[in-house]
């Protein structure tokens, strides 16, 4: 007897309720096994592949590309015995009514209802190469594969990037060739901080604290502690010693390492210190985050901060990875500027932007010398603190930064 299988979005981590469909990984008509990945779906800023439960032939696609979709919504139906109908024949009365009822929901369109997808030559390439082609919208059946058994690697994707061949990533131009404009869709990541960046604005009452601190000290001994972090596989960074300076100021101030309940209108501090790394990528920006830093030592943090913008980077983050902070930094200090104004990472209170470290000349014991400075900002919402809080809380962690005795006794 043949069967419709509807197969609904499951529910893929706690707290997701919805997930936007970045890209479909089969068509209409395609067989499909067990196991196989079906779709991608973005949660939270993570992509996910939903593989299929069931053995069969797709009969429709349930939603479109970009579309976001519920947990429990149909994604797609499957006939189990794949066979090459749209609608299944019912065997009983009872049957033909659920199938009737399938059908009236499935949107028709232009298409045919069975597409017989043409399989191409054998691509070797593991899924995770595989997601990063998609990602850059690269076709693999275009890459040569370097790799053992022409094996298709990440290097490879990358060179085929580079090399300037186009790749299959559509967007739509407007009006004629050579027109002044173009439309892309916003989906993704870009359409998931959009969404973030509004309800967070909208919400929280932002005011943006600015500090100048003196990194000389700490220009110095990260010189000194490179040396063996080097030899342990860790590139060191500052971002390290400006987290564990923050630690004892959050300690010091709970009220920035908190949220606010809405609903109950109750203050939630959080005895844990769990910080968010602000990632640049080239799908845009992701929070990666930093579990109980306060238990772990410089070049611990550095090994973490490494491992989490890689794979941030790598588009493998799990939601376990994204979810959780309690504080969020934002380091744009590599790229150069003064200072910036970022916005809190809500349901958080507040956010450290970490900024360029540059020699200037500064006053010091009534004598102008050179120094290495740089620029912190905290964003906070009014609503939970004020700014006398907020500046005591920045001195704390300038105080930690210009004196490294106090930084180093903070390490395990």
């Amino acid at each position: 007897m043949e069967m419709v299988y509807e197969f609904r979005l499951p529910d893929v981590g706690e707290g997701v309720a919805e997930g936007e469909v970045v890209k479909w990984l089969v068509k209409e008509g395609a067989e499909v096994k067990e196991n196989q990945p079906l779709v991608e779906i973005m949660t939270d800023k993570v992509n996910v592949e939903i593989p299929s439960p069931k053995k069969g032939t797709v009969l429709r696609l349930m939603a479109k590309e970009g579309e976001v979709i519920k947990v429990g919504q149909v994604l797609l139906t499957i006939n189990e015995q794949g066979e090459p109908s749209a609608v299944p024949k019912a065997s009983t009365p009872r049957a033909a009514a659920r199938l009737q009822t399938v059908a009236q929901t499935i949107p028709r369109t232009s298409t045919p209802a069975v597409q017989v997808e043409k399989k191409p030559h054998e691509i070797l390439a593991t899924p995770a190469t595989r997601k990063l082609a998609r990602d850059l919208g690269i076709d693999l059946s275009l890459v040569r594969g370097t790799g053992p058994g022409g094996r298709i690697t990440d290097q490879d994707i990358q060179t085929f990037k580079s090399s300037g061949m186009k790749p299959t990533a559509v967007t739509v131009t407007v009006g004629a060739p050579g027109a002044a404009e173009e439309r892309i869709p916003l989906r993704g990541i870009r359409r998931k901080i959009a969404e973030r960046m509004v309800k967070s604005k909208h919400t929280a009452a932002h005011v943006t604290h600015v500090d100048e601190v003196d990194m000389t000290e700490i220009v110095q001994l990260r010189e000194k502690a490179k040396i063996s972090a080097e030899k342990r596989g860790v590139k060191l960074t500052y971002l390290p010693f400006i987290i564990k300076a923050l630690i004892p100021a959050l300690k010091q101030y709970p009220f920035l390492n908190a949220t606010l309940d809405d609903e109950k209108q109750e203050i939630v501090l959080k005895r844990y210190y769990n910080i968010g790394i602000a990632t640049d990528t080239e799908q845009g920006l992701v929070v990666p985050v930093l579990k109980y830093a306060e238990r772990k030592s410089i070049t611990q943090l550095g090994e973490e901060i490494a491992r989490l913008s890689e794979r941030a980077r790598a588009g493998q983050l799990n939601l376990d990875e994204i979810q959780g902070s309690t504080f969020t930094v934002t380091n744009v200090g590599g790229i150069g500027g003064v200072f910036a104004t970022p916005i809190i990472n809500y349901p958080e209170v507040a956010i450290l932007g970490v900024h360029k470290i540059t020699k200037r000349p500064v006053v010091k014991d009534d004598q102008i010398v050179i120094r290495e400075m740089t620029y912190l900002s905290v964003s906070f919402d009014h609503r939970v603190l004020d700014g006398a809080m907020a500046a005591r809380f920045m001195s704390t962690i300038k105080q930690y930064l210009e004196d490294p005795k106090l930084l180093l006794l903070e390490t395990d």
